[in-house]
């Protein structure tokens, strides 16, 4: 609901700023929240990248596993390295010696008990920690 909010002028004057400028008190979810990402019919994440973009893969997997797991890797809880060298992720992905992309292969790792699969047409889906004795993944 919107908050009417009043603008001191000059000489102590106060005026009702119009509606079209009040704030809301109530902001919507953010845009990254992991289960906005969760495919419930499959029991996982999606995410993607873009391999012609800016972002790095590595960084993409970074960013979506500190959001699932809910750790700050600023603060050195988690990194990449103990799961899989992100400079051989890195290798794996990037365009062929004549320049063309990669349209195909995928690699799966662990981090932070999570399976985490990454396709070469950008596609990364991120299991949660299953018990022991389910059926492995795709």
């Amino acid at each position: 609901m919107p908050v009417d909010f009043y603008a001191a002028m000059e000489y102590g004057e106060v005026y009702k700023l119009p509606p079209r400028i009040a704030m809301q008190t109530e902001l919507p979810p953010p845009d990254d929240d992991p289960d906005s990402n969760y495919d419930q019919a499959n029991g996982r994440y999606v995410f993607s990248y873009d391999p012609a973009g800016t972002a790095t893969i590595t960084t993409t997997i970074v960013h979506a596993l500190s959001s699932i797991a809910n750790v700050d890797v600023s603060q050195g809880e988690f990194s990449l390295y103990d799961s899989i060298d992100p400079d051989a992720l890195e290798r794996l992905f990037r365009p062929k010696a004549d320049g063309e992309p990669r349209l195909d292969g995928h690699v799966c790792f662990t981090a932070l008990g999570h399976e985490v699969y990454v396709f070469a047409n950008g596609d990364l889906f991120i299991y949660p920690p299953s018990d022991a004795g389910s059926s492995p993944r795709p």
